[in-house]
């Protein structure tokens, strides 16, 4: 395998997390380079990781992995994207000094793995094409790092502007990509 097909599996991997990162920056009411840095670590790691873990798992397990990883992300996605939602409805007390300025680590966990379960089964195909893995993890994970750290900056100029309606957004484009993700997994499109 080349590197151009190296880059633009990367580029396609890292798009899932590209909209996830986009979502988390529509929340920042002040624009934090230190929690887009952590998101985007987040999820070029666990893209990174993620080819690394698949290659090791390898043929054998690659039925019982596909046939419920889309499940999986959906779920994630969509609990998320409904708490997202949760939050943006409910009320606003005006003593909150954080609102939109937390980092909810247990969140960005669930985010980076449900965006990044498509890696594990390029990690599988990796094993059959007899790809040197190292160098192919680390594209991986430096694009969707660089792609996270830029959507986290597209979302806020967003969610600065637009607030509530922008987390509600947020959320719905979660649960849309996880509906997304389970759809093509089934076949529907």
């Amino acid at each position: 395998m080349g590197l151009f097909e190296l880059i633009f599996i990367s580029v396609g991997l890292a798009m899932d997390a590209f909209a996830v990162s986009i979502c988390k920056g529509l929340n920042m009411r002040r624009m934090n380079n230190r929690h887009a840095g952590i998101i985007a670590l987040f999820f070029g790691g666990f893209q990174a990781l993620m080819p690394f873990f698949g290659l090791i798992l390898g043929k054998q397990f690659e039925r019982y992995i596909t046939s419920i990883d889309h499940w999986i992300a959906f779920i994630l996605l969509a609990v998320i994207g409904v708490n997202m939602i949760h939050e943006a409805l409910g009320e606003d007390d005006g003593d909150s000094d954080d609102s939109g300025d937390h980092l909810d680590l247990k969140e960005l966990l669930m985010l980076a793995i449900a965006t990044s379960i498509d890696a594990l089964a390029v990690g599988i195909t990796f094993a059959f094409l007899q790809v040197n893995i190292l160098p192919a993890v680390s594209l991986i994970g430096i694009i969707t790092l660089v792609i996270s750290f830029a959507g986290v900056h597209i979302g806020h100029q967003f969610g600065s502007r637009y607030e509530k309606k922008a987390e509600i957004a947020g959320g719905v484009i979660l649960i849309l990509i996880g509906l997304k993700i389970l759809l093509e997994h089934l076949g529907v499109f």
